[in-house]
């Protein structure tokens, strides 16, 4: 069964959730978000962020990401446990899951592609980092005409400032930001 409604659960993986000073409380609300829309009938998609030699290679050192990525080492590195979804909110058979070498997943992956063949207008985020691949998310989804929401409190960034500007000041602009808590009444209504 497919309402239209998509949750992405996004970069919720074992090296990038140890970043986040409240782990044990976003993974429990995200797994409570889930579990919401897999009772309303909607699609679940996983992004997780990996690298092999081949993307690493493919990333021009002009651009700050390639920096970024080999100071990460092995937390990103494709196949390795580090970039395996965390196991508190792990996919299910049928769900969607896609790896990203970008900061944005919807374009640089065939998410769009498995998102449209659904029937899926609206998307609801949460991920780690505010910061990286939900703002990046937001703009593309956005620009991608999907009516969307944010799970403020299923989201995080290790800098807690930088999320509460994004989701107090930047997200309202182009998404509804909600609590897990407000799920159902706002989004399954």
């Amino acid at each position: 069964m497919n309402n239209g409604t998509a949750l992405l659960v996004m970069d919720y993986q074992n090296g990038i959730i140890g970043s986040i000073s409240n782990a044990q409380e976003v993974l429990e609300r995200a797994a409570r978000a889930i579990d919401v829309a897999r009772r309303h009938g909607a699609t679940v998609g996983y992004v997780r962020v990996a690298f092999d030699d081949a993307d690493i290679k493919a990333i021009p050192e002009r651009n700050k990401m390639a920096a970024a990525i080999t100071q990460y080492g092995e937390r990103i590195r494709n196949c390795t446990q580090a970039t395996a979804i965390h196991e508190a909110v792990s996919p299910l058979p049928g769900d969607i899951v896609v790896r990203k070498t970008r900061v944005g997943p919807i374009t640089t992956t065939d998410l769009e592609k498995q998102l449209r063949d659904r029937g899926i207008t609206t998307l609801v985020l949460a991920g780690i980092s505010t910061s990286g691949v939900v703002l990046s998310t937001v703009r593309e989804a956005a620009d991608l005409d999907y009516k969307l929401y944010v799970l403020s409190d299923a989201c995080a960034d290790p800098a807690q400032d930088v999320h509460q500007c994004l989701i107090e000041k930047v997200f309202p602009r182009q998404a509804d930001v909600i609590a897990v808590d407000e799920l159902e009444g706002k989004v399954f209504a």
